[in-house]
């Protein structure tokens, strides 16, 4: 085996495991990450192309072929998907995004078809930005998913003793009740309070969530109610009822948490598709917490998933917006010589 072919590989793995350990909540695990998989498969490849020309030539040529089919079949999927989330959840902007993607990636990819094949330059001087930055977005979004499945599953494997799970709000329905996404997350908040005093410990479980206008009371209220009515003791629960986003969740959260004790640990529930951005803002609030997530309905969870992201995205925004002006900036300069 030709070892040389894989060292980009574990020099990625080796700084994605440093940094993992360091703390797994950073975003940028997912982008080390990434780039050890990319090195990983470049070196099978390599490897193949000693044995085979013709095998390695495939396994390299396959993703590029199957590229265009891949990302107009994602397209039609998106769009059914976004038709779902306006039939069961109401004509919302967060409700169009998987729709909206769809619609965009279809008219992305005629666009460019049409400049390909036209050679008209103001379009060509229109697709060049928009191919690069396009580019740059969805390999952010690439990493996102892939650390958001990888951090989703080993967030938390019980190796240190948690003594308060808590669980974020996300609204109510009626005024007063649990709708079946907060139901979710309630659930697995009582499973992992369950699976700590199964263990011998005695956490207490914290729902956090404030008053919305159309509430009749807060969120953490109802919350509560909810668990004692499913079997918890009522001694085991704390109440944060004033936040009214999910920074404010986990700071104030913090607050109580730090008031019992001060070297506390923490386990942060909430939703699959949001567990990546929490895990995110618990860090940048210095919550000592992991983040795990409850299911959510498939339909939901395109378009969630792609608000999060955006979310994540602009949290980064000043590096992000400053690497696409250069991408725009290096494709119209690149256009305009050619």
């Amino acid at each position: 085996m030709h070892l040389v072919l894989f060292t980009p590989a574990g020099v990625f793995f080796l700084i994605f495991a440093c940094s993992f350990a360091y703390d797994r909540r950073l975003i940028r695990n997912g982008v080390y990450l990434f780039f050890a998989l990319l090195f990983l498969f470049v070196g099978l490849a390599g490897e193949l192309l000693q044995v085979s020309v013709r095998a390695a030539g495939f396994l390299i040529g396959a993703p590029f072929l199957l590229l265009p089919p891949m990302m107009l079949v994602l397209a039609v999927f998106l769009i059914v998907n976004g038709v779902t989330m306006l039939r069961r959840e109401g004509r919302s902007p967060a409700n169009l995004l998987s729709l909206a993607a769809g619609v965009g990636i279809i008219l992305v990819f005629a666009l460019r078809q049409l400049a390909l094949h036209t050679r008209w330059k103001p379009l060509e001087l229109l697709m060049a930005p928009v191919t690069g930055v396009l580019t740059y977005v969805s390999f952010l979004f690439v990493c996102f998913l892939l650390y958001s499945f990888v951090y989703g599953r080993i967030g938390h494997r019980g190796r240190h003793a948690v003594d308060f799970v808590v669980v974020l709000g996300s609204g109510l329905v009626g005024g007063s009740r649990v709708p079946p996404l907060l139901a979710g997350r309630l659930e697995r908040g009582r499973a992992a309070f369950d699976a700590e005093r199964d263990k011998g410990r005695d956490p207490l479980l914290l729902t956090s969530g404030g008053q919305g206008p159309d509430e009749d009371l807060p969120e953490a209220r109802a919350m509560a109610d909810y668990l004692i009515a499913a079997g918890v003791p009522a001694d085991r629960i704390l109440v944060e009822d004033r936040s009214r986003t999910t920074q404010e969740n986990l700071r104030f959260s913090k607050a109580l948490m730090q008031d019992r004790k001060a070297d506390y640990r923490a386990l942060v529930v909430t939703n699959n598709f949001h567990v990546m951005r929490a895990a995110q803002i618990a860090r940048r609030e210095k919550v000592m917490a992991q983040v795990v997530g409850s299911p959510t309905a498939r339909y939901f969870w395109p378009s969630a998933t792609i608000r999060e992201f955006v979310a994540v995205f602009l949290s980064h925004r000043v590096l992000n917006l400053g690497i696409c002006a250069l991408l725009v900036a290096l494709a119209l300069g690149l256009a305009l010589a050619l």
